[in-house]
């Protein structure tokens, strides 16, 4: 669920003995094969897709008139992931397919007949991260081998809310390993179980992660939308790379019980999508409150059954937006031109910008972040495998480690476990580290950061780059930091959602708005305003790399 600024990559982990070890634990595996040559040109008519583009309303508008069903929609998604996930590109995003599918829509489909659709999700395949429980035939394992063979005793309650509003969960997402939090250069989109992600856009490029392999799907048409999960930039990230819409709510408006956790303070699940409205109709089918999560308190009567009611083309019109030119220091003059046009179509839309502001606060914040994490994931993990039961793979974070040791041609041929070693290090949530780590996180990000700058300056939200283009895949010197804004809000707790924004040499990059907690109408109706005046949303063409 983080995105941190140094890792590598790779797609050809020991490729025998991991092939030879996960064959037999999952059919669901794929991408031991190498990638094909092919060019840009043949790769756009190679691959063509009846619904591609194609959104929530307009595959909803095609079951109720009849012209397609559920099944048949099931059916051709899971065809274009084997053409283009299992074959093909190879994009690798996909880490299992749900055994259950076809009839899971089957049921849905006889439901349409008999009582109407139960709403916009209603037979509407959708992919979850591999770090989200479902208590089905699929398996939880946050990519990580140690996990292999993991059945989640019950749903997270993001599932049972995507399952009751009639979504089919047509399988999960790879990810970085653990949400990216295992080694301080660990690579974005790989996983011991899921090997790598690759980039559909320019398949040598990166990612970004945690949510890898829910960006890629997307972005490659794989899905109607995925759901992410996020601590600091693992929905944004991902998101900009691939060139699609990502939505990190506040946090408590989405329930984290039975997802593998990092920090109780900054977790939490998103939507994941190809446009704006797609993320509105996927977060209302995901928002509620759950006893199981008592973050979930703080969203009663601040949750919108449905959020597109705050899409509005002219939404623009009249909003004070603070334009965060920290953010706008791209190494790339071109990349630069870009957004200064993305600041022009706010100005054509009607908005008033306030420009610049200062975020001042977030550098007095230091590590105290990373040691809030480490705290809390140890916690939080070693709750997790409980939940698991007595025959949990693994049973808490220091017998995770000794796994990793005994597997380590498998599990860590390109980087290591030091983040877990310091994790596992810490004490309890009563120690005064963390007691005081924890306050200066809330206290700078949100009364002296986000909402004083919002306060002083009467903002609507903050608007700044997201990050990308996306840097090439390195297993050598691993990430390249290309920039990003995720920080704020993730370390606030207040919502952010990037939007594409251009392209550069077959290259996507996005723009985020944030703002004030539970405020994730006002930045759905700018993003949506945003977006139908830029078009910026491009499939990608599978490019070996950039031209």
């Amino acid at each position: 669920m983080i995105q941190r600024a140094s890792f590598n990559e790779t797609n050809d982990m020991n490729r025998r003995n991991f092939c030879q070890l996960t064959t037999a634990a999952s059919a669901a595996f794929i991408g031991c094969k190498a990638l094909p040559k092919q060019s840009a040109q043949s790769a756009a008519r190679k691959y063509p897709f009846e619904w591609e583009e194609a959104t929530i309303p307009e595959l909803q508008k095609a079951m109720n008139s009849g012209k397609v069903t559920s099944v048949s929609l099931v059916r051709a998604y899971l065809g274009r992931i084997r053409e283009i996930d299992q074959s093909g590109p190879r994009v690798n995003s996909v880490i299992e397919v749900n055994p259950d599918a076809v009839e899971i829509a089957r049921a849905l489909d006889d439901e349409r007949k008999k009582k109407g659709a139960r709403g916009p999700l209603h037979g509407i395949p959708v992919l979850l991260k591999d770090n989200i429980n479902t208590a089905d035939r699929m398996m939880t394992t946050a990519g990580s081998l140690a996990l292999l063979g993991s059945i989640a005793p019950r749903d997270a309650f993001l599932a049972e809310r995507l399952r009751a509003a009639g979504a089919v969960i047509l399988g999960k997402t790879n990810l970085s390993e653990w949400a990216n939090f295992r080694s301080n250069r660990s690579t974005s989109g790989w996983s011991g179980r899921g090997g790598l992600t690759k980039n559909p856009y320019v398949l040598d490029r990166n990612t970004s992660g945690s949510s890898s392999g829910s960006g890629a799907a997307v972005a490659a048409n794989l899905c109607a939308g995925a759901v992410g999960t996020e601590t600091d930039g693992s929905i944004i990230s991902p998101s900009t790379y691939c060139g699609i819409v990502g939505l990190k709510p506040t946090v408590g408006l989405i329930s984290r019980s039975g997802v593998i956790p990092i920090s109780s303070s900054q977790d939490t699940a998103g939507p994941m999508t190809r446009t704006v409205t797609d993320a509105a109709i996927l977060l209302g089918g995901m928002a509620g409150v759950d006893s199981s999560d008592p973050a979930t308190e703080s969203s009663q009567g601040r949750s919108a059954p449905d959020y597109t009611v705050f899409l509005d083309k002219e939404g623009l019109r009249g909003a004070r937006l603070g334009v965060a030119r920290h953010f706008f220091r791209s190494r790339n003059s071109k990349v630069t031109k870009i957004l200064e046009a993305a600041l022009e179509t706010f100005k054509s839309g009607g908005a008033e910008l306030v420009d610049p502001v200062e975020l001042k606060s977030f550098d007095q914040i230091g590590d105290a972040e990373y040691q809030v994490m480490l705290y809390e994931f140890k916690d939080g993990l070693n709750k997790y495998f409980a939940s698991l039961g007595p025959n949990a793979p693994v049973k808490s974070l220091k017998e995770l480690i000794e796994f990793n040791d005994a597997h380590k041609a498998e599990e860590m041929p390109y980087f290591g476990q030091e983040t877990l070693l310091e994790a596992e290090k810490k004490g309890p949530l009563t120690d005064r580290e963390y007691l005081e780590a924890v306050e200066k996180c809330r206290h700078l990000s949100r009364a002296e950061g986000i909402d004083a700058v919002m306060n002083e300056h009467r903002l609507d939200a903050i608007i700044a780059p997201s990050g990308g283009p996306a840097h090439s895949t390195d297993l050598v010197y691993g990430n390249r930091d290309t920039g990003g804004s995720s920080s704020p809000a993730a370390i606030a707790g207040y919502p952010s959602i990037t939007v594409p924004a251009g392209m550069l040499h077959g290259l996507p990059f996005g723009l985020s708005f944030f703002g004030r907690a539970y405020s994730e109408p006002v930045l759905l109706k700018l993003a949506y305003a945003f977006e139908q005046a830029s078009h910026g949303r491009q499939p990608p063409e599978f490019l070996q790399r950039v031209a």
